[in-house]
């Protein structure tokens, strides 16, 4: 036997005598892939980590989904690899997977929202019937694609309602769709149908937009230097002050509620707005400290305290605007939480660099809007 052939062989024979102990497990596999890093730190570790639990039975497809649970978007990915190779293996080879326990996984909403779905969209490769069951209870759900599936089963049924002019179980099922609607899509094509109907829609109550205000303006922002500029307002929020603004003019907090139904607030109505620099100020009270989503839409340069910390900030002009453009995830205290929103307008002439508005709304992670608490 040629000597390079034989080195060979005795590689191979001792590799089998490895015992499983001294294999890596699972677990070190996973911590493997986990510990991967920016700019390739750890990649040449976690491709062998995916490659080897790659090739391990169904038994472990669970325990790669729990790990997406506090997983880095990266090493996450990793995971989804090694998953979904067991799974197609599996579905390849028996056509079964381990669905009792991960239709378990599916419905626990403590898990990450892209574990459960992954885990669903491979137990519909094997359960033809899973949608039926288990789609219809998950309006509610925190994962936006499950709840965009509920909402839109809803939206079926009752525009086939509609279709045999069954008006009052046709109003039902849509308000039941509303429910879980949080898509401007979906919403639409509820509460256009309600409507017709003779129903009325909040939608600023149903998306959670702030559309009470004080508003101060305008004040310096030639040369775009205001948005590093600190004003009074930063300082200090008091609302009872006035202060001395653009061109020396003296300005004051002014009271306004946008009727806008999505809560849009037209600055450029309430200020000169050309080269300017105008704070809104809102108050939103909790019952208890509550994780929520600060969600922004403007076409403007801009920042957002929360209670006067500095929660976001974008220093951009005219990228264009549109619905949870921007999402700022904050912690609110109990009771009463300052929000103050610092909106910049530069000196551009065009017609289209003209817009100089927000719209703001406080949701949960699946975009549902957060109800504030009635204040003392």
């Amino acid at each position: 036997m040629p000597l390079r052939l034989m080195w060979f062989s005795c590689v191979i024979s001792l590799a089998s005598l490895i015992s499983p102990a001294q294999a890596a497990t699972t677990s070190e596999l996973i911590q493997t892939i986990k510990a991967v890093g920016p700019e390739g730190a750890g990649n040449v570790a976690a491709i062998k980590a995916v490659q080897e639990l790659s090739q391990s039975s169904s038994i472990e497809l669970l325990p790669l989904l729990t790990a997406m649970d506090d997983a880095s978007p990266l090493a996450a990915n990793w995971l989804r690899g090694a998953f979904e190779s067991i799974a197609a293996r599996e579905v390849k080879t028996t056509g079964k997977l381990p669905a009792k326990e991960l239709e378990s996984f599916v419905l626990d909403t403590k898990h990450d929202a892209h574990a459960r779905r992954l885990a669903y969209e491979w137990l519909l490769k094997v359960d033809d019937k899973l949608a039926e069951r288990l789609i219809p209870n998950m309006l509610l759900d925190p994962g936006a694609d499950f709840r965009r599936d509920a909402v839109q089963r809803f939206i079926d049924e009752a525009v086939a309602l509609q279709t045999k002019e069954e008006k009052d179980a046709a109003i039902k099922t849509f308000r039941i769709a509303l429910k879980g609607a949080t898509d401007d899509d979906q919403v639409q094509a509820i509460a256009k149908p309600l409507k017709e109907l003779g129903e009325t829609v909040d939608l600023q109550k149903h998306f959670g937009f702030v559309t009470t205000w004080k508003v101060a303006g305008p004040f310096e922002n030639h040369d775009l230097l205001g948005f590093d500029a600190v004003y009074p307002p930063e300082l200090k929020l008091d609302l009872t002050k006035k202060y001395t603004g653009k061109d020396g003019k003296e300005i004051a907090w002014v009271d306004h509620t946008t009727e806008d139904e999505y809560g849009k607030v037209e600055v450029k109505k309430l200020v000169p707005f050309k080269g300017a620099v105008t704070y809104a100020a809102a108050e939103f009270t909790t019952a208890a400290p509550t994780a929520v989503e600060v969600r922004l839409a403007t076409p403007n340069a801009w920042k957002l305290w929360v209670n006067g910390k500095l929660a976001f900030a974008r220093d951009e002009y005219h990228r264009g605007h549109q619905l949870d453009q921007y999402r700022v995830p904050v912690k609110l205290a109990a009771g009463k939480n300052v929000l103050l929103l610092k909106l910049c307008e530069n000196e551009q002439t065009e017609e289209w660099a003209q817009e100089y508005q927000f719209q703001l709304r406080i949701s949960d992670a699946s975009g549902a809007a957060v109800v504030p608490a009635a204040a003392d």
